[in-house]
């Protein structure tokens, strides 16, 4: 059984349809596949109706944007009750954060010389989850850049020339709130993009006592290798605290290389166990 509990399509910073990414899946030989767009359900519709068109099943989930210690970490949710208030709330207060640093970081390009416009990165946008690679979306389409890698590397990566900040939820709260809406909570890449410094082993330990964090997303690309030494110290860290270990590709379509769906996976027990949680 192949599972993938998180992928992304262009309802956040994917670059396929929804249905198109169930359809890739299918293809793929996936059995199980997660739509995980960033801070909005918008995409679940069209995703749930595609995969049973394909005979895959469908989890519906969500990658969360979160803050800890002044560094971003996303956390992946799944089975979360779509109709929750609170949990609503808060995603809109995230998106909005996002769509309203957009002007700033235009102006910020406008200085540096590479002029683009607020209209060219919502245009980018499929969905209601603007972000920071529509606005390399943008860049490339202006002739700036030759691509998102290069966006992010010369202007708008933390603390890039061209960076702004957003709001984000903190993270015990957010998994307190997702817990709230039934959702099981998943650290994604929790070593991944400079997050190790705020996710030592007694933090991950504290969030699993404190808040009943579920899990880690320990199989993916930015551990490096599967048998690297990064991914053994976030399995001891697991088994210490109790906590699920999943695998997922983060596939992107073309907007991220090297993510293909079922490039790392989950395995069946765990995703049973992530199943009976849901809530």
């Amino acid at each position: 059984m192949i599972i993938d509990l998180h992928t992304h399509s262009l309802v956040s910073d994917g670059t396929d349809r929804p249905a198109e990414v169930m359809r890739r899946a299918a293809r793929l030989g996936v059995d199980v596949i997660a739509l995980t767009d960033h801070d909005t359900f918008s995409g679940h519709a069209e995703a749930e109706a595609a995969a049973h068109e394909m005979g895959i099943e469908f989890v519906p989930g969500m990658e969360m944007s979160t803050t800890l210690g002044g560094r971003s970490v996303h956390l992946l949710a799944y089975g979360a009750d779509t109709s929750h208030a609170p949990l609503l709330e808060e995603l809109e207060r995230i998106r909005r954060g996002r769509t309203e640093r957009v002007p700033r970081m235009v102006a910020r390009l406008e200085e540096l010389g590479v002029p683009i416009t607020v209209e060219d990165v919502i245009a980018r946008a499929g969905g209601d989850s603007v972000g920071r690679p529509h606005v390399a979306d943008a860049l490339v389409a202006a002739g700036h850049v030759a691509d998102r890698a290069e966006a992010f590397n010369r202007y708008l990566h933390d603390g890039g020339l061209a960076h702004v900040g957003k709001y984000e939820s903190p993270l015990p709260e957010a998994i307190d709130l997702l817990h709230d809406a039934g959702a099981v909570t998943v650290i994604a890449h929790p070593w991944g993009r400079g997050s190790r410094d705020v996710l030592d082993g007694d933090t991950i330990g504290r969030l699993a006592r404190d808040h009943r964090l579920d899990g880690i997303e320990i199989d993916h690309g930015d551990h490096g290798p599967r048998d690297s030494a990064m991914r053994g110290e976030l399995r001891s860290i697991a088994r210490t605290h109790g906590l699920l270990v999943t695998g997922s590709s983060d596939y992107h379509g073309t907007g991220k290389v090297g993510h293909e769906i079922a490039s790392e996976t989950t395995a069946p027990g765990v995703w049973e166990r992530i199943r009976a949680r849901m809530t």
